[in-house]
């Protein structure tokens, strides 16, 4: 950072060391040009990004409201998926909905049933029925347990009165922490049906 003192110039560096412009090295004066020039543009391009990002859900809402007042039908929030087409079918737009889901306490009453089951039915269960449910309440290295897996064992038909209580439990302890809202804009490849992203990101460009 340059700065003027008595009519001087001097650089301040990281530590806040004041040392005179003349005393800079040329090649240290080329990369502080280059890293505030590519910065600047970086902050300008993600200004843009953030007015592109409410701009298109804002404009998807929107459309989707107008769409169903074609019908006197009155949607409500923003939840749920949904791809739209250019007439041609060239491009699309996805916006996706994703929820980050937890269990509440209710788990671990679904837990006891669950294993009450086990118990009782270890002379003649299935090993594969085992191996499913110990999978399922597995906790990864964050101690969070896989809610995909626990839900996935509702599919399972058992008539038991405390395996279906164990299934309401879960069923009921399931809560919605956040939601994360993404849209991917996407443009066919040539005649076929294939369709590949548009990349929003640096990385990606």
């Amino acid at each position: 950072m340059k700065v003027m003192i008595e009519g001087k110039e001097y650089w301040r560096d990281a530590r806040g060391n004041l040392t005179p412009a003349e005393l800079v090295k040329d090649i240290d004066k080329a990369r502080d040009v280059l890293v505030r020039e590519w910065v600047e543009k970086g902050v300008s391009l993600n200004k843009e990004m953030r007015n592109f990002k409410d701009g298109i859900f804002g404009d998807i809402q929107a459309f989707i409201e107008l769409s169903a007042e074609k019908y006197n039908a009155k949607v409500g929030g923003s939840k749920g998926n949904i791809t739209l087409y250019s007439y041609d079918g060239k491009y699309k737009i996805q916006r996706a909905i994703n929820d980050h889901l937890q269990f509440d306490e209710r788990i671990q009453a679904a837990k006891v049933l669950i294993d009450e089951c086990l118990n009782e039915w270890s002379e003649g269960s299935r090993p594969e029925l085992k191996a499913l449910i110990e999978r399922a309440f597995n906790v990864d290295k964050e101690g969070n347990l896989n809610t995909s897996r626990i839900l996935g064992l509702r599919r399972v038909d058992i008539q038991d009165e405390r395996w279906q209580n164990a299934m309401q439990a879960i069923s009921e302890s399931v809560q919605v922490v956040s939601s994360k809202a993404y849209v991917r804009l996407y443009e066919r490849v040539g005649e076929t049906d294939q369709y590949v992203p548009i990349a929003l990101d640096v990385a990606g460009a």
